[in-house]
């Protein structure tokens, strides 16, 4: 479930279990199911602060790693090893 901020201000959305999300102006999220019946975002969804999906958009697997392994070469070296200077 998306659940979508509509205003120009940062929301702060309270969840089930005494969880809260901060959500960006014009932000997304994504939240459980059971949250969608909690009173309080009820409360956002019908004042039109917030809007809740019930499509998740997130299963298409666009993300930046486009699958394959990384070979040691692709990955970044951070060159955490020890480097001593000076005499020895």
């Amino acid at each position: 479930m998306i659940v979508t901020n509509k205003t120009k201000r940062p929301l702060r959305i309270p969840l089930p279990g005494g969880k809260t999300l901060f959500l960006a102006p014009r932000g997304t999220a994504k939240i459980a199911p059971k949250a969608k019946n909690h009173p309080p975002l009820i409360e956002l969804v019908e004042a039109g602060k917030v809007e809740l999906d019930d499509n998740d958009h997130s299963s298409g697997g666009t993300g930046s790693h486009k699958g394959g392994d990384l070979r040691s070469s692709d990955r970044h070296d951070t060159g955490g090893g020890i480097r001593r200077t000076g005499d020895r």
